[in-house]
């Protein structure tokens, strides 16, 4: 079936989840989960009504996958309302780099050693299963600037920045199919691949995230433009990733460090310029985020004068600009992984899947935040929380179109969209109620921290003691 059946498809399906959400929210499954068993039934397995060559449409792929994925991490890190000195980064770093590299060499090990797959084969299908998702993992994800969560923040962070390490050892894998590589191959991806990726997409994004961003509220202020700001958003993710990509920079980081100079412009202007109505409201409380300002069924133009309030408008309509469409894109990626799954699954992936999110994940993140502080079930938590998603897609397809043989392709593609479909079910399944365990442990610590307190401020001082 052509374009008219996937447009009709996906549109049932959407069409579907909508009525049905009220039923589905009481299940004990996620969304995407129901996206993936859609997949199947219109797929080979079904009603044979659909069908995915993973190998032949690679460009097609990549191209979709790569819009959701540049989409998702500027709102990922729009949302990360964090300074450069705060310890979330550190995890995050942490987490992205060191252990990123550490999950790829294990996954890697596993494909070596347990499916007899040539080292270079094996390299590429470690760092194509090895980065975690930004744009499935909703249920982890920060969900908006107020929230603080030190185990979302750490999974957002390290979604986010992943790219840095994982696409590196893609390419590295590419090139070294046709044998060893000279030293001064060597060195010229250390210096370009990985170096000038990181540095050139963080700071390209970072630097028109900021200037974007502080040019739209300045002209927002002085014309009291209150106009929806949609296009801004979208011309500073074209731009970002289009400026990053024609100088062989990571345009995945440029859309993340995009979002993050949007945000930082936020801090900035509500430090210098906070609204008078928060600060006659919140007295010294720390300024909200400006977007919580916003109403944007009652926008005046005299709401405009203040700064705080236009920042607030340029963020609000990228915030809602960016899920809309991100989860557009999300539902009809995860129906295409449903119908390809019936094609390509492998029972070797399951084996890679389960040491993955069993072994290799947990012990990277153990071994990377060994004398962070950071508290064990946390720790545990993180490891297991590692969902994978479109990324490893893109990377499949990134592989495909860069001299990956039609058999090499296949086979990586099987173990591929194994482990992602895998790792949808079992983390969809488990992940509800771990986040809700954890909730309710926060609000028993929260609890016992207040009836403490209260102890503490009613009990008498004896001479010689203390109050800390």
């Amino acid at each position: 079936m052509g374009l008219l059946g996937w447009i009709a498809s996906i549109g049932g399906l959407l069409l579907l989840m909508s009525l049905a959400s009220g039923w589905i929210e009481r299940l004990p499954v996620t969304i995407f989960i129901l996206y993936l068993i859609a997949g199947m039934i219109v797929g080979p397995w079904g009603l044979g009504l659909l069908t995915v060559d993973m190998a032949g449409h690679a460009l097609v792929v990549r191209r979709i996958t790569g819009i959701a994925l540049v989409i998702s991490l500027f709102m990922t890190g729009l949302k990360l309302r964090m300074r450069f000195g705060d310890p979330g980064w550190r995890t995050a770093l942490r987490l992205a780099l060191p252990g990123m590299a550490l999950t790829v060499a294990g996954s890697g090990a596993v494909a070596h050693w347990a499916l007899a797959l040539p080292w270079p084969l094996a390299l590429l299908v470690g760092a194509t299963v090895a980065p975690t998702d930004p744009v499935l993992a909703s249920m982890v994800a920060v969900d908006g600037a107020t929230d603080r969560d030190r185990l979302r923040t750490a999974l957002s962070g390290e979604a986010g920045l992943n790219d840095a390490t994982a696409l590196p050892f893609v390419m590295l894998a590419l090139a070294m199919l046709d044998g060893p590589l000279p030293a001064d191959a060597v060195w010229t991806w250390l210096g370009r691949d990985v170096a000038w990726s990181l540095v050139g997409g963080l700071g390209i994004g970072y630097g028109l995230g900021w200037s974007i961003g502080w040019l739209g509220v300045r002209l927002k202020t002085t014309t009291r433009d209150i106009a929806p700001s949609d296009f801004l958003a979208l011309a500073l993710i074209a731009l970002a990733y289009a400026a990053t990509s024609a100088l062989s920079a990571s345009g995945f980081l440029a859309a993340f460090a995009a979002g993050l100079g949007l945000r930082h412009v936020e801090l900035y202007v509500v430090k210098r310029h906070p609204h008078p109505r928060i600060g006659e409201e919140n007295g010294n409380d720390a300024h909200p985020p400006a977007e919580v300002l916003i109403n944007p069924n009652t926008r005046q133009p005299e709401d405009a004068r203040e700064p705080a309030a236009s920042m607030g408008m340029v963020v609000s309509d990228a915030l809602s600009f960016g899920d809309t469409l991100e989860r557009l894109i999300a539902a009809a990626l995860v129906l295409l992984l449903g119908i390809a799954f019936a094609s390509y699954w492998q029972a070797a992936g399951l084996l890679v899947a389960a040491i993955l999110f069993v072994l290799v994940r947990p012990a990277a993140v153990c071994l990377v935040t060994i004398g962070s502080r950071i508290p064990t079930p946390r720790r545990l938590l993180i490891g297991w929380l590692g969902i994978r998603g479109i990324g490893s897609l893109n990377y499949l397809a990134y592989a495909a179109t860069h001299g990956l043989g039609a058999a090499q392709a296949t086979r990586v593609a099987g173990l591929v969209v194994t482990v992602v479909a895998l790792s949808i079910v079992v983390h969809g399944i488990t992940t509800p109620p771990l986040m809700a365990w954890r909730q309710v442990r926060l609000r028993d610590r929260a609890t016992r921290a207040r009836a403490s307190n209260g102890r503490r401020s009613t009990a008498p001082v004896r001479a010689g003691s203390s109050d800390t």
